[in-house]
């Protein structure tokens, strides 16, 4: 398969690794506006700086997109049009209306569309949510990511906010995770921000948190902040809590809020279930929470390499994304709501953002 990777940041870059590394893949160019340093399994591919001249050159099959949001829908639109399937990062798009103009592309013409949800890529996020299926609901999620960044990590969080913040950047990832969950349908949304420093551009926030609203009476909260005044006291919570009991990712597997790996790595689950009615509960009934260890977890390169070669055998195998997209969209659309939501100052009830 003909590969092309656009965008070679971060994640640009570990999506290249991995198609390296990948059997049936030859990548045919590599695509960053600037000139960067390449690790050296890279270094050997053509490198272009100008998008639309790669792809008529290169002539892809699937073609890889790691760049700024901004960017996203016209490079998946264009590689869907030129006979290329598509992967793109979260998030899809910058307004709901633009993901589903991206969404119809992929049907009309017939292209597999892949999201960099990289959670779904991980076995211990999977067991996650197994588990808190299992429980039934409704739930309560209380889920955050803060980042106390600074130095070029601080640079890259600020590069990022010239188009989207923290909660719709990060957060697409764990509200994706609800709705796996729950399966309700969203309703409304709630949020509130502040930015809290003058590095950024005034209209934007740098922390920002909501709370959405599902259809089985379920709740989610998620909280998110980039830069170097950020506390790491709660920077990773990660519980799911029903009328059964609660799952939870145990604090002593958190890491570091600038460690990449720790932003996945689960490590151990707390399964607590209750037992009967409150009168009959003792004080020591704590103490029967399932422990499940998860020791052998894949690192960042391991998940983008799981990513890349689950849209490989999307594209070989022909296998059904509509569910993908459909939950794509949907993720990124209750994000868009909480980023409304500061902004106006008002619930925004999902359906009028866009």
């Amino acid at each position: 398969m003909r590969v092309l990777i656009v965008g070679l940041g971060n994640m640009g870059r570990s999506h290249a690794l991995a198609h390296h590394a990948h059997l049936e893949v030859t990548i045919v160019g590599l695509v960053n506006r600037s000139s960067i340093n390449l690790p050296k399994e890279l270094q050997g591919y053509p490198v272009y700086s100008v998008f639309q001249a790669a792809l008529a050159e290169t002539k892809p099959e699937l073609v890889v997109i790691a760049t700024y949001t901004d960017t996203h829908v016209d490079y998946a639109i264009a590689a869907m049009e030129a006979g290329a399937h598509v992967f793109v990062e979260k998030p899809l798009a910058m307004t709901v209306a633009d993901a589903v103009r991206v969404v119809e592309s992929a049907k009309r013409l017939k292209r597999k569309l892949g999201v960099g949800y990289i959670l779904r890529h991980h076995p211990s996020w999977q067991r996650l949510i197994a588990e808190a299926r299992e429980l039934g609901g409704p739930y309560v999620f209380r889920l955050n990511l803060n980042q106390q960044s600074d130095g070029l990590t601080w640079e890259t969080h600020k590069a990022l906010m010239d188009t989207t913040s923290p909660i719709v950047d990060c957060g697409v990832h764990y509200v994706d995770v609800m709705c796996q969950i729950t399966d309700a349908a969203p309703l409304r949304v709630h949020g509130m921000g502040l930015r809290l420093s003058d590095e950024i551009k005034p209209d934007m926030y740098n922390y920002g948190q909501f709370q959405v609203f599902f259809a089985d009476g379920s709740i989610g909260w998620y909280e998110a902040g980039w830069g170097p005044m950020m506390s790491e006291t709660a920077f990773f919570v990660k519980d799911v809590i029903s009328p059964n009991g609660a799952v939870s990712i145990t604090d002593g597997n958190k890491g570091t809020s600038d460690d990449i790996d720790g932003h996945t790595k689960v490590g151990g689950l707390r399964i607590h279930r209750t037992n009967g009615s409150s009168m009959n509960r003792r004080s020591s009934d704590r103490r029967d929470d399932r422990i499940i260890a998860l020791p052998d977890e894949p690192d960042h390169q391991a998940l983008c390499a799981a990513e890349q070669a689950w849209i490989i055998d999307a594209v070989l195998n022909d296998i059904d994304l509509t569910r993908h997209m459909t939950d794509a969209v949907r993720s990124l659309q209750i994000c868009l709501s909480a980023d409304q939501s500061i902004r106006s100052g008002k619930i925004c009830h999902l359906g009028e953002v866009n």
